[in-house]
C-alpha cells in the first residue's frame, strides 16, 4: 500500500481576477513555503492559474459567501486579493441575472456602504470587512512580490527626455487628486498639456486614446496610487503589456509611484522598455 505524505505547509488564500499578478502572488507564496488555495472569478481569472496553485475553485464575482465557504473549508484565514476585474461587464444589461448576488453582497452594498459613497475604494474596504466577518482576512497584496515593486529614480538605462521633469511636476498633483477622487490613476502629459485621463476603461485603453490624440508621440504616462492607498487591494501595476502599448502609441516615458506600484515581471518589463527607448521612472513625493 502506497503511503501518502501529509502536507504540513501553512495555508494561504488567493482571490484572483484577471492578468499576471495572481500568478506572481501564487509563486511568491509557494516559494515562501505556503500551500495556496485560490478562488478565481469565473469569466475573469485565467484558467492556467489552476496549475499554479495547490487548490483551485471557480466562484462568482457577486457571491462573496461562496468565496468564504470554499476558503474556510480549506483552513484559510489569511488571504490576498489581486487581479483586474473587467468593470464594463458589471454595467451590461441583465447584470443582476448574470451575477445573482448573494446575501453577503447585498449586505455590503446596502448595509456596509453609505448610500452617498459607493466609490471603488469604499466598496473594497466594506468587502474586506464582510470577508473578515466570515473569518477571511485580507492581507497586503504586495506581501509576496516585494521584489516587483517600483523603486525611486530612473529604473531603465534609457533616460527621460528634455522637458519630462517639468511634465512630472505639472502632472503629479493633478493625477494624485484624480486618484483620490476615484476618477482614475493615470494621465498622459506632453509639454504640460493633459492629453488623456484614465477613467473606467482602464490604463490600456487610455494609452490608446492618448496615442490617437497625440500622433506625433513623445508624451509621458504618469500613474500613481491614492494618497491613502490601502495596500490590500487596487495597487497600481504596469508590465510588459503596458510597455508594448506605450511603444505602439509613441510614448517615451512612464512615471510610476515608487514603493506603491507593482511592476509585473519587473526585469522583463524594464528590458523591453530599454529596447523601445522608453524611460521608466519611479517618483516619490
Amino acid at each position: 500500500m502506497q503511503r501518502v505524505e501529509q502536507d504540513n505547509r501553512p495555508v494561504f488564500g488567493l482571490i484572483a481576477g484577471q492578468g499576471r499578478l495572481p500568478f506572481l502572488v501564487a509563486r511568491g507564496a509557494r516559494d515562501a513555503g505556503y500551500r495556496v488555495v485560490c478562488v478565481g472569478f469565473r469569466d475573469q481569472a485565467e484558467p492556467e492559474l489552476m496549475e499554479a496553485v495547490d487548490r483551485f475553485y471557480w466562484v462568482s464575482l457577486a457571491r462573496p459567501g461562496g468565496w468564504i465557504r470554499k476558503l474556510t473549508k480549506e483552513g484559510v484565514r489569511d488571504t490576498i486579493m489581486v487581479g483586474r476585474v473587467a468593470k464594463k461587464r458589471i454595467y451590461t444589461p441583465f447584470r443582476l441575472l448574470t451575477y445573482l448576488p448573494d446575501w453577503r453582497a447585498i449586505r455590503v452594498w446596502y448595509g456596509r456602504l453609505s448610500q452617498k459613497d459607493k466609490r471603488d475604494d469604499t466598496l473594497l474596504k466594506a468587502l474586506a470587512d464582510e470577508l473578515a466577518s466570515g473569518g477571511v482576512i485580507l492581507n497586503d497584496s504586495t506581501q509576496f512580490c516585494k521584489d516587483q515593486m517600483a523603486t525611486e529614480g530612473v529604473m531603465t538605462r534609457t533616460q527621460p527626455g528634455k522637458g519630462v521633469a517639468g511634465d512630472i511636476e505639472f502632472g503629479w498633483e493633478i493625477v494624485k487628486r484624480l486618484s483620490d477622487l476615484d476618477v482614475g490613476q493615470a494621465i498622459a502629459v506632453k509639454e504640460k498639456d493633459i492629453i488623456a485621463v484614465e477613467a473606467i476603461e482602464g490604463t490600456d485603453r487610455m494609452i490608446e486614446r492618448a496615442g490617437e490624440l497625440c500622433r506625433a508621440g513623445g508624451w509621458t504616462l504618469i500613474k500613481t496610487a491614492r494618497s491613502d492607498q490601502d495596500m490590500r487591494f487596487d495597487v497600481p501595476t504596469i508590465g510588459v503589456g503596458t510597455i508594448e502599448k506605450l511603444h505602439r502609441c509613441k510614448a517615451t516615458c512612464v512615471v510610476v509611484e515608487a514603493g506603491k506600484t507593482i511592476m509585473i515581471d519587473k526585469e522583463e518589463t524594464l528590458a523591453l522598455a530599454d529596447r523601445y527607448k522608453i524611460a521608466v521612472v519611479g517618483h516619490r513625493v
